[in-house]
This record gives structure tokens, C-alpha cells and sequence, in this order.
């Protein structure tokens, strides 16, 4: 009860504090390439119910349907302006709407899309006992993903075998300590990482 009305106060605030940042962004968005301001997509949410997730579009129109499901390091179907928000997680913004209305929560693994929570369904039986989140472990520790996959020969495949495992295993471990302190924590490191000051994302991990 704590997590979800903390959640609801700090998306609520978030948002009405943000509002002069967010239209900006949107006419931004909609004025430098084609295609609609929001990023929209299906993921799967805690106990395997699907929901869509929300994001200012970083991406030309339509990209999953013109390449992989990853995004890799200088990956063409990014805009200019969408480096940008992407390098600043301005585009992961409009998440705060999926949290206000219950399909995620601040803190919380990363929601995935249903591809690959199929291939590894037991592992997520776990993991989505809980609301997927903006922000955990795991965002912190690859938050230089993109890099890392396009220094890879096969992007996807760099991403099934070595770091989905490794995202789930930390999704695990939050799961398993999570409170309403360490999320506090969680938070605050987020936006250290974000400015490039926090160290390496294993130092969030209490005991597992």
C-alpha cells in the first residue's frame, strides 16, 4: 500500500512539475520526423498481463517493424532529436502515465516485450509477481546497453544469451529484498546514472 501510493503522489507531482518540459518535447518530436509523438508498445506487466507502454518516439515510425526488437549503438531508425532524449531519458518520461494508472510502478523490473518474456517464462513467474518498473537495478547496470549491442557482431543475440539473463537475475534479486527504502535508493541512483556520476550498477546490489 505504501509503494503504490508513493508511486501514484510522486508520478502525480512528477507530472504537473514536468508539464512545462513535456510539450516542448512533444511539438519537438512532432515537428522533426514523421509519425506520432508517442512511442507506443506492447509489454507484459505483473502477473503476465500485458499492457502498453509509453514513450516520446526516439525512433523513426513504425521501427520494430524494420529491424530488430533491440536497439544497438548507432542504430539508424534513431532520429536525431531521439539521440538526444534517449542519451537523457527524456523519452521514458510519459511512463509516469503507465505508473498514475497501475500498469507499472516507479521501481521495478524493466517490463519486457512478450517475445522474450516467452523464452524464459519460468524465470519471469518470478519476476512479474511484482509491477515492472521506470527505474531498477538492472537500468542502472546496463544503461549503456545500446553500446555494448552495437559493439556486438549479432545485436540480438548478444542480448538473449548474455544480457537478458543477467537483467533477470538482478530483477530476481530486487524481487526478492525489495522495500520502500531501498527503492528510495534505487531513485536516487537512477539520477546519479543519468547525470554519469554513478559507479558501476552491481554496488545497488544488498547481499544476492
Amino acid at each position: 500500500m505504501l509503494k503504490r501510493s508513493f508511486d501514484i503522489a510522486v508520478a502525480g507531482i512528477g507530472l504537473l512539475l514536468l508539464s512545462w518540459l513535456l510539450l516542448p518535447v512533444a511539438i519537438l518530436v512532432r515537428v522533426t520526423s514523421v509519425g506520432p509523438i508517442f512511442f507506443r508498445q506492447e509489454r507484459m506487466g505483473r502477473a503476465f498481463r500485458p499492457f502498453y507502454i509509453y514513450k516520446f518516439r526516439s525512433m523513426v515510425e513504425d521501427a520494430p517493424k524494420k529491424g530488430s526488437l533491440v536497439t544497438f549503438g548507432a542504430d539508424p531508425r534513431i532520429t536525431p532529436v531521439g539521440r538526444f532524449l534517449r542519451a537523457t531519458k527524456i523519452d521514458e518520461l510519459p511512463q509516469l502515465f503507465n505508473v498514475l494508472i497501475g500498469d507499472m510502478s516507479l521501481v521495478g523490473p524493466r517490463p519486457e516485450v512478450r517475445k522474450y518474456v516467452e523464452m524464459f517464462r519460468t524465470d519471469y513467474e518470478e519476476v512479474l509477481r511484482v509491477r515492472p518498473g521506470i527505474t531498477d537495478p538492472a537500468s542502472i547496470k546496463f544503461r549503456h546497453e545500446a553500446d555494448i549491442l552495437g559493439a556486438a557482431a549479432d545485436p540480438e543475440r548478444e542480448y538473449v544469451e548474455r544480457i537478458l539473463p543477467e537483467k533477470i537475475r538482478l530483477a530476481k534479486d530486487y524481487v526478492r529484498q525489495s522495500s520502500f527504502w531501498y527503492d528510495t535508493t534505487l531513485i536516487f541512483k537512477t539520477v546519479l546514472a543519468i547525470g554519469g556520476r554513478a559507479s558501476d550498477g552491481d554496488s545497488l546490489r544488498r547481499g544476492p
